[in-house]
């Protein structure tokens, strides 16, 4: 072992030149330059909105306790989101929600596939008889609080969807976005 690493010892001495110092017979190079990634020069991204996708579809902006903001036009209260317009909806809680309340939403063509119904703070169970209506005319109801319907409102006009939403104002509630 002893006479190996002397023979390795005096071959390395041979093979430098003179004047410069010995090392290992093979160093590895790099042959790329190492550069940060373009993920890490660009640090903020900035987006300008220059057109919507769909120009048409209605988005809600925010909502309070005293009612919605949807595309720029508030409304006070409880309101019915058809897929061209805007309707103030006279029910004050989830009771008051019958099957003559829902009426607007059957009557329209194109016929609306999903109503996004917000029952204010809390997920609210509503009148089976009046789910059973809505079956029967081939709309299917979505029950949620009102935070989340109008999310889900919101996706669902974004993919394209024929969607209404019928939304009681959730008391005590802070705004999607300052009012």
């Amino acid at each position: 072992m002893a006479v190996a690493f002397a023979f390795r010892s005096l071959c390395r001495a041979q093979l430098a030149p003179r004047g410069l110092r010995a090392g290992p017979l093979w160093t590895p190079r790099r042959w790329h330059r190492l550069s940060p990634a373009d993920d890490e020069l660009y640090q903020r991204t900035h987006i300008s909105l220059l057109q919507r996708e769909l120009p048409h579809a209605m988005y809600i902006e925010s909502y309070s306790i005293r009612g919605f903001t949807v595309s720029g036009s508030r409304v006070l209260g409880p309101c019915a989101l058809l897929p061209n317009s805007v309707l103030q909806w006279n029910v004050g809680s989830h009771w008051d929600i019958t099957e003559e309340s829902f009426s607007l939403f059957w009557m329209l063509e194109p016929r609306i596939e999903i109503v996004v119904v917000g029952t204010g703070n809390r997920t609210e169970r509503l009148h089976s008889p009046v789910l059973q209506a809505m079956r029967q005319r081939g709309i299917a109801v979505e029950v949620q609080d009102t935070p989340n319907a109008c999310a889900t409102f919101n996706f669902l006009c974004h993919e394209g969807r024929v969607v209404g939403a019928a939304l009681i104002p959730p008391p005590g509630e802070s705004s999607l976005t300052p009012e």
